[in-house]
């Protein structure tokens, strides 16, 4: 038991440890200069990449498979709790494929209060890397504006169950049961599945 419990924490410190040098390479690497995209906002109005950073000089964009993923509306639910603290450092947009009057009906069905573009009219999530062979994935981007509007990604990230970016599969991983049987479909935003 002794042993097992020794190798479980050296394990965690190795892969803090790789976590940091991951973060300190992504920081080294290189920023690219984007283009100023167009997307259209939830009420139906156009906005520019340049314009969702307000006025700031970062800003986090999060790509979303959109209201038919049920994994991504997982994702998005949980960053509800966060989104005031993230506001403290960077504006955080959420950018699906869906139509703007889909948009805007869910995340007020989700409750969600974060701003939402819809990249139905642009290349952005492909040029991103987040559209491959017209099939979209999860992930997200920051980018940096210079004060002559000049846009750089700064970094990308891919989601996936076990990411950073989602609470539920770590806990899951702490049950004995780990992730079996679980099913973000089976949630309804205010309805527990069970009651204590």
């Amino acid at each position: 038991m002794l042993k097992i419990n020794a190798e479980i924490e050296e394990l965690e410190k190795e892969i803090m440890e790789k976590k940091q040098h991951l973060k300190k390479l992504k920081k080294a690497a290189p920023y690219i200069p984007v283009k100023n995209y167009e997307f259209i906002k939830s009420d139906g109005q156009s906005i520019s990449l340049l314009e969702l950073f307000g006025d700031c000089n970062e800003l986090i964009v999060v790509h979303n498979m959109g209201k038919s993923c049920s994994y991504c509306t997982m994702w998005a639910d949980g960053f509800v709790g966060v989104y005031d603290y993230l506001l403290l450092k960077a504006p955080f947009v959420l950018a699906t494929p869906d139509s703007p009057e889909v948009q805007q009906s869910f995340a007020k069905e989700r409750n969600w209060p974060f701003p939402m573009v819809s990249t139905i009219k642009s290349s952005f999530k492909k040029d991103m890397g987040f559209e491959r062979d017209n099939y979209q994935y999860p992930g997200v981007s920051t980018f940096k504006k210079e004060a002559d509007g000049v846009i750089y990604l700064v970094a990308n990230d891919a989601f996936g169950p076990g990411d950073d970016y989602s609470s539920p599969w770590h806990f899951f991983d702490l049950l004995d049961s780990g992730v079996e049987g679980f099913n973000p479909k089976a949630v309804k935003k205010g309805k527990m599945i069970q009651s204590l």
